[in-house]
């Protein structure tokens, strides 16, 4: 049985495996078809003050309750509440990190699918015909479910060889090859006729489309991207040294995390205007929109269409394994540190389960009636349960938490590294986790009931 709990070897890892916890489908997917939605590069300037304003202080509470517990999100939560229901907030992220760990590994393994049919040359053909081959695909009981369980047993692979030599070393590895990969597809993509139109779209901002939905859309986005209240910042930072600057880590999470956004975008809206298509249809951006733009983009050169499907699908996949790393780890750490087991065997309860949650969402998107909960498919139902509601109320709880029930003084130790750093910040952070932040946030889970 493990005695010692793991840690980070390097400032360099902390920030990567950090980083590639927060960025993940919801920069690459996400981010580029909510800026379609909501008037390009007017929603960019407003996710960045989102970002600024909520994503780094709530990130830097989740530091601070990870480092200071030095354990699983559960038991870190539990030992600043001191007897008190608050514990439960740590409880909440173990169970919405263990839930989206199972429904993500389904549209991560539709990635890896799409990966296998560039090579293939599957995905040549009319709109329609894409169209026709994403929903055959995404019903198909066994295909589905095969790339679930693939990309689950990579994820298993790179816990259970721990922090330093599993997360750690995987991280250093994964993102800077994500970051190239990113870059050579925003060079492809910019370099491609009418392609300027997609770049002014997402630079040059439009005041006038600026309203309340515009607004909360981004201050969702940058929640959501960010992976605030799913159990992972809170659990990397319990690996965190006492040296590390929260502050600085958090602020550099964010750029990179807004750079992968903001390229991601720079990758897919100057191809879709080449061709004339608005990247705004939401969920079928990757699936069937996107294998669209490419064949038509690069339809006088079908080689380089067919390299850059594979280069953007394999850079998808990195983005969704870095995410199922960190996911996987939330629970990993909870079954072994409180069941008192090895690391080995809390992954593999853990790879066990989710297995069977991804299976039954998989299913759910076929033909199998039972599957279906109050007229939504299985999958469909884990998606809003936990992105719309256990994610905005685990962050509202965790800003109260922090900043009106945990002493003011174990927040500032562990701010300012316990008096070691400049803690000139620390007065305007913490108006933001007590007010600004559980006001955002409770504005979030309103829109999206769509009371305001």
């Amino acid at each position: 049985m493990e005695t010692e709990r793991g840690s980070f070897g390097s400032k360099i890892g902390i920030i990567l495996a950090t980083a590639g916890s927060a960025v993940g489908l919801g920069n690459v997917w996400r981010f580029p078809y909510m800026t379609g939605q909501n008037g390009g590069a007017v929603f960019i300037l407003l996710y960045v003050g989102c970002v600024v304003f909520l994503g780094i202080p709530c990130m830097v509470s989740e530091f601070i309750i990870g480092r200071h517990g030095a354990s699983n999100t559960a038991r870190a939560y539990t030992q600043l509440a001191n007897g008190t229901p608050w514990k439960w907030v740590g409880y909440m992220g173990v169970f919405t990190g263990f839930l989206i760990t199972g429904y993500y590994a389904v549209v991560a393994g539709w990635c890896l699918q799409y990966i296998y049919a560039s090579v293939m040359g599957e995905l040549k053909g009319d709109p329609t015909f894409i169209t026709h081959y994403f929903q055959n695909f995404s019903e198909d009981p066994l295909r589905p479910v095969f790339w679930t369980i693939v990309i689950l047993l990579l994820t298993h692979y790179v816990i259970i060889h721990g922090v330093r030599s599993g997360i750690e070393r995987a991280s250093k590895l994964l993102m800077p090859t994500l970051f190239i990969l990113l870059l050579i597809i925003v060079a492809a993509s910019c370099l491609l006729p009418g392609a300027q139109k997609g770049i002014s779209f997402l630079f040059k901002p439009e005041f006038s489309k600026v309203n309340s939905n515009v607004f909360l859309g981004a201050l969702g986005q940058s929640f959501y991207s960010l992976s605030i209240a799913m159990g992972c910042i809170c659990t990397y930072a319990s690996y965190y040294s006492r040296q590390t600057n929260l502050l600085r880590s958090a602020v550099q999470v964010a750029v990179i995390d807004t750079l992968v956004a903001v390229l991601a975008g720079l990758m897919i809206f100057p191809a879709a205007f080449s061709v004339g298509i608005n990247p705004d249809s939401g969920s079928s951006l990757i699936f069937i929109t996107l294998p669209n733009v490419f064949n038509q983009a690069f339809s006088a050169m079908p080689v380089m269409g067919i390299i850059v499907a594979l280069m953007f699908y394999f850079l998808l996949s990195l983005a969704a394994l870095t995410s199922l790393i960190s996911l996987h780890e939330v629970s990993t750490a909870f079954f072994y540190e409180e069941f008192r087991t090895t690391r080995k065997k809390g992954a593999l309860f853990v790879t066990a389960f989710t297995c069977i949650i991804g299976i039954f969402c998989s299913l759910s998107l076929g033909k199998i009636d039972w599957l279906h909960i109050a007229g939504k498919p299985l999958f469909e139902l884990f998606d809003f349960v936990t992105g719309q509601i256990f994610l905005p109320i685990g962050g509202l709880l965790t800003c109260l938490f922090l900043g009106w029930v945990v002493p003011k003084q174990v927040v500032k130790d562990e701010f300012t590294n316990w008096q070691t750093l400049k803690g000139s910040l620390f007065g305007i952070y913490l108006f933001a986790v007590r007010f600004i932040c559980p006001i955002a946030i409770l504005a979030i889970l309103l829109h999206q009931f769509k009371i305001i």
